[in-house]
């Protein structure tokens, strides 16, 4: 874990004051704004969901399915693995997981490999679905 992360000490943080450490590396997106951005072009939303989860409550059209244990390889632009999404560091990366908890982990394990433009869906999928963003089943 890095020095940044980490904090300066050698203790150990818990999950929330990880995450707050995480979170203020990087702005997070409402949904409404991510449904624009990806709509124009300017984003790719990333579902990082577990299968059980998208066969459960559906998929957001458009947004490219990556489960969260292949992230990094799938979207580092000089990986042998990546997808053709993955076509710089500069690609705008939205991630999205079920209520906005690992996709804040996800999104700045994106930011180590240079993704400066990673970020994360606030409340994740289920703040979409209840914004009345489109959800297909």
């Amino acid at each position: 874990m890095s020095e940044a992360v980490r904090g300066t000490g050698e203790q150990p943080v818990g999950i929330d004051e990880l995450l707050e450490r995480v979170r203020a590396g990087f702005e997070r997106i409402e949904p409404e704004e991510a449904y624009d951005a990806a709509r124009s072009g300017e984003a790719l939303l990333v579902d990082i969901r577990y299968a059980a989860l998208r066969e459960q409550d559906g998929l957001i059209p458009g947004a490219l399915v990556v489960e969260r244990n292949e992230l990094e390889w799938r979207l580092d632009p000089q990986g042998s693995h990546r997808v053709p999404e993955a076509t710089g560091h500069d690609v705008r990366v939205v991630v999205i997981c079920n209520e906005g908890y690992a996709s804040s982990l996800a999104a700045a394990s994106l930011h180590q490999l240079g993704l400066a433009r990673a970020t994360d869906l606030v409340g994740g999928f289920q703040a979409w679905k209840a914004a009345g963003l489109p959800v297909t089943s």
